[in-house]
């Protein structure tokens, strides 16, 4: 229907069964190493700049590992090995240099991960030629291969993985629990996952036809989306004259991001039918005029959105993630300009000019993308300048200020800067900024957790610390009960602590407690397995809930909690325990 063909690379590249061997070990240890390297349990023992080396460590090792899973083929070995390797090493030292808890879920990280989307392809089509050129239509078939692998991997990992829990529940049944427990291990999980992707992905090269197959599958859905969105496109444009513009921006604070995503949509559709040479663009006039409607709505979509985040930037001032957004904007603009002049240019046979500058286009995205991944551009400087310069302008009023965004969100330009205000000349300024220090300290304060241990002047273990903070949470008191025995604790999550008097006197106001216990099993506090759970409040009243929770505040406070054998009640039949236990 749609008339168009799958993007595929120039020459067919020969079975090779070895790589599924070699993809699966890597795949295994890298996850591994990456499972290992952010166990959440460990992290407690380093400090911050520890943390980052660890994170930035993991993203080496996976990043490295995919870079190589994807490039690896019979010729020029070497090269992937040097590409996997300086692609890991850089994506490292960009998550170091960012020194970011959140790896890779931040603009700086998305910015990398684009470089490194558009560098794998560039490089699987150099490493074929076995030099730096790039035809067009190689580029675009592995890329698009590329997608495809992607989410085929994916999903067979995730078969793979609900079938090995699958089958440790079925021995389980049997009375056979060595599966099942090495599967609630984390790196039990991570080993699969690392081999199953491996795999998946070398037996998946090895099958092109079933590639190629999902691609036609993936491009025919595209050609028939890519009518509907032009026209309605090209509608959204020509209506604008009627409705004007005040409308976007009274109908939603997401005029940018929405008008963003329709412009990637028309990007990905119009290349859809465009293709990857003039075999393979589609013949049909109606995907054609299509192609064409998308192109040409890009830049006005573009130059609407950079008009939003104008509005915005200048009322509320520059926010890192508003420079961000309007960073994303620029790149449509350019985009948008690119398509419009090849539009002018060739009308419907814009083809061949379209497939030359998406090339050009490639490397200049995947240059800007590495820039921007790296702190370099500050865009928390650049905002903290700005907000700062608003508040002494007086165009913001001190007490209107957002001081917990300068504090928590600009990063430490805005720490430092709020130290600065403290001692600012201007009364107001200063008076506001003392107050949002001491706000800021006290809820600090009061977001993290207190340990009391039990008994008195026992040493709390960092082990032990860390499992409990993991039962605890943020409950603002974490109270621990060691056991006479030295390997068995009581871990009581009180949410009923530090209740202000008004909460202690509102009869509706509830809080809980959640009591759990740990046990030492080499060096690692961990929770074992628990039988039935018997709810003591099963029919309990309001008042009485209150009096019990106001009985095990006292106990708490006595230490006096405890761990005993007790006798149950339940069915035997045949001399063999049936059903629920009961009171």
């Amino acid at each position: 229907m749609t008339g168009i063909q799958a993007p595929q690379p120039e020459h067919d590249e020969p079975t090779w069964p070895q790589r599924a061997v070699i993809l699966l070990v890597l795949g295994a240890i890298a996850a591994l190493t990456v499972q290992q390297l952010m166990e959440p349990d460990d992290w407690h023992r380093y400090d911050g700049a520890f943390s980052a080396w660890r994170m930035a460590t993991a993203t080496g090792v996976g990043v490295g590992a995919l870079a190589f899973g994807f490039g690896l083929a019979r010729v020029r070995i070497g090269w992937t090995v040097a590409f996997a390797a300086a692609l890991g090493v850089i994506a490292g030292m960009i998550v170091w240099w960012n020194s970011e808890p959140s790896g890779l879920w931040t603009w700086s990280g998305a910015s990398m991960v684009l470089a490194i989307v558009i560098a794998v392809p560039l490089f699987q089509v150099a490493r074929d030629e076995g030099r730096a050129t790039f035809p067009y239509p190689q580029v675009h078939g592995h890329a698009w291969i590329n997608i495809v692998l992607w989410g085929a991997c994916w999903g067979f990992t995730g078969i793979v993985l609900l079938l090995s829990h699958l089958l440790g529940e079925l021995f389980a049944l049997i009375g056979i629990h060595f599966l099942k427990d090495v599967l609630e291990k984390s790196w039990s999980n991570a080993l699969i996952v690392g081999a199953a992707f491996g795999a998946a992905l070398a037996l998946l090269r090895d099958r092109e036809n079933v590639v190629r197959l999902l691609q036609r599958v993936v491009t025919s859905v595209l050609g028939f989306l890519a009518p509907i969105l032009g026209i309605a496109l090209l509608l959204f444009i020509v209506s604008l004259p009627f409705t004007g513009l005040n409308n976007l921006w009274e109908a939603t604070k997401s005029t940018t991001p929405i008008l963003m995503a329709c412009v990637i949509g028309a990007l990905v559709l119009a290349n859809a039918v465009i293709g990857h040479g003039p075999d393979d663009e589609a013949k049909s006039p109606m995907l054609r005029w299509s192609a064409l409607a998308l192109g040409v709505s890009i830049l006005p979509l573009a130059v609407i959105a950079a008009i939003a985040m104008g509005l915005r930037l200048s009322q509320y001032g520059a926010t890192p993630d508003r420079l961000w957004g309007l960073t994303v904007v620029v790149f449509a603009v350019g985009y948008g300009l690119v398509y419009l002049t090849d539009l002018a240019r060739k009308r419907l046979d814009w083809g061949p000019l379209i497939r030359r500058d998406n090339i050009r286009l490639a490397f200049a995205t995947m240059a800007a993308a590495l820039l921007l991944a790296t702190p370099l551009l500050g865009f928390n400087a650049i905002s903290v300048r700005d907000q700062v310069s608003r508040l002494e302008r007086g165009t913001i009023r001190a007490d209107k200020f957002d001081w917990s965004a300068l504090q928590s969100e600009f990063g430490q330009p805005g720490l430092d800067a709020f130290e600065k205000l403290k001692h600012s000349p201007t009364p107001a300024i200063r008076h506001n900024a003392i107050l949002a220090g001491e706000s800021w300290s006290g809820s600090k304060a009061a977001a993290e957790t207190r340990f009391e241990m039990n008994p008195a002047g026992t040493a709390l273990a960092e082990p032990l610390k860390a499992a409990a903070k993991n039962l605890c949470g943020s409950t603002p008191l974490c109270r621990i009960f060691l056991q006479p025995d030295g390997r068995t604790a009581v871990v009581v999550s009180d949410g009923c602590a530090d209740l202000t008097p008004a909460q202690q006197a509102d009869p509706a106001f509830k809080c809980s407690r959640d009591v759990n216990r740990l046990v030492a099993d080499g060096g690692k506090w961990q929770e074992p397995d628990s039988g039935p759970y018997i709810d003591p409040g099963q029919g309990v009243t309001d008042a009485q809930e209150r009096k019990s929770l106001a009985e095990e505040g006292d106990a708490f406070r006595r230490g006096d909690v405890t761990v005993r054998a007790v006798e149950r009640r339940q069915v035997f039949v045949g001399g063999k325990p049936q059903g629920p236990i009961f009171q």
